[in-house]
């Protein structure tokens, strides 16, 4: 690699620079090679061994991934470089291309290529790793390296979870349909509390209307985890400060199980995200009205719409086109909001399959995967769930990013 451009096309530092990386590559082969083996096999057990020289099957794993990362980006350079000695081949036969003009052309790969490599290596690494766990039985208690290795095996882990194990597939049937009604209503509230406290504050006409906006922007510029952690307490089913209140008042004669009935729970969840979310979306609605015309209203108050219909017609599907990949991204956040859960719930109420598969009652996916990996160590699951999100997740985000303006007028 790099002959081409030294014999023939007299560059040498480009030549020079394909035939270092062919070296480089030649040196590293062998450990390239073993690193292929033993990605293969993820180690042997080998008991009659001490713990610390033992094969650890996840560090096999990761250098595995990282060999076969290095044999994608030498056979793109080498791609790259066939392709180019062939294209100033041909046009050094019709004109004769100069060392500052051969730079130039050299400049921009040579410019992206550190930030290849750095998304190659802590991006698609990682995320190809997470996904190959999902193909192993690496769980506890008998396949957590380094006393023991872990194998492969296959799509197994997708069938236990969808029909192999009726518990495990109830439970993931469970999560999977509350973390979509979750992501749903924990967006759709914020969105539209938020757009209806923007209109009323703009409609009233107040002259203290920005300092009702003050007020209302704080609990969304105070940290959700304190702001969960309080609600937890407030909303003790026995030492609550909010049943005491209500019993103290004569309202209620028993408490309310606000986090201690599954259904409860999750309505529980829902209006405190309201509380934490909707500022963001009040702003937002606010700053998107303030863009509209004054003289599309006036021509509406003219022809005799009243305000419902001006809101009806005119505001709402302004406000909806311009915000409408905001509430996709808010839509994806949520699927994936793991303090907003686990800070106020953990998870809980406890329900029937809770012992085996450690899923509670308002566990979404994210906050069910936490527990499969820190209280059961059930890294395979954990990985199958988390396949799950991102190929739910990545069209939505594909779909925001090409609904966005930039995309669209080719900025992107």
């Amino acid at each position: 690699m790099g002959l081409g451009h030294i014999l023939f096309l007299k560059q040498y530092i480009k030549g020079l620079f394909y035939a270092a990386v062919e070296v480089v590559f030649l040196v590293f082969l062998p450990k390239i090679i073993t690193a292929l083996g033993n990605l293969q096999t993820l180690g042997v057990p080998q008991p009659h061994l001490p713990i610390r020289e033992r094969d650890n099957s996840i560090f096999m794993l990761i250098d595995g991934v990282v060999a076969c990362a290095v044999i994608a980006i030498f056979i793109s350079i080498y791609i790259i470089s066939v392709r180019n000695a062939l294209s100033e081949y041909e046009e050094s036969r019709v004109r004769r291309i100069g060392i500052r003009e051969s730079i130039n052309r050299a400049f921009p790969i040579l410019g992206l290529t550190p930030s290849i490599g750095l998304i190659l290596f802590f991006v698609v690494v990682p995320l190809v790793f997470s996904a190959c766990v999902a193909f192993t039985n690496y769980s506890s208690p008998r396949n957590i390296p380094p006393n023991n290795t872990v194998d492969w095996v296959g799509i197994q882990n997708f069938k236990t979870l969808f029909g192999g194990s009726k518990t495990w597939t109830q439970a993931l049937g469970r999560v999977a349909a509350w973390t979509l009604i979750w992501g749903a209503l924990a967006t759709a509230t914020c969105y539209f509390g938020g757009m209806l406290m923007a209109v009323i504050l703009q409609e009233s006409r107040l002259k203290i209307a920005p300092l009702f906006r003050t007020i209302f922007i704080l609990p969304y510029a105070i940290p959700s985890v304190i702001s969960m952690l309080v609600w937890q307490n407030l909303l003790n089913g026995t030492f609550g400060t909010i049943n005491r209140t209500l019993k103290a008042w004569g309202i209620i004669e028993k408490t309310i199980p606000w986090l201690g009935d599954p259904t409860m729970a999750k309505f529980t969840a829902v209006m405190i995200n309201l509380w934490a979310g909707f500022p963001y979306f009040m702003l937002l609605v606010t700053g998107s009205m303030s863009a509209i015309s004054k003289d599309i209203y006036e021509a509406a108050q003219i022809d005799g719409a009243g305000r419902f219909q001006v809101f009806r017609r005119i505001t709402l599907p302004i406000v909806l086109y311009q915000t409408a990949p905001l509430i996709i991204m808010s839509f994806t956040h949520n699927v994936n909001n793991f303090g907003a859960i686990f800070f106020l719930t953990g998870g809980g109420p406890v329900v029937p399959d809770s012992t085996v598969t450690s899923a509670g009652g308002t566990d979404i996916l994210v906050t069910w995967i936490y527990k499969l990996t820190v209280n059961l160590m059930q890294y395979h699951y954990a990985s199958v769930l988390a396949v799950m999100i991102f190929v739910f997740l990545a069209p939505l985000a594909v779909v925001n990013l090409r609904r966005t303006r930039s995309f669209r007028e080719g900025e992107l």
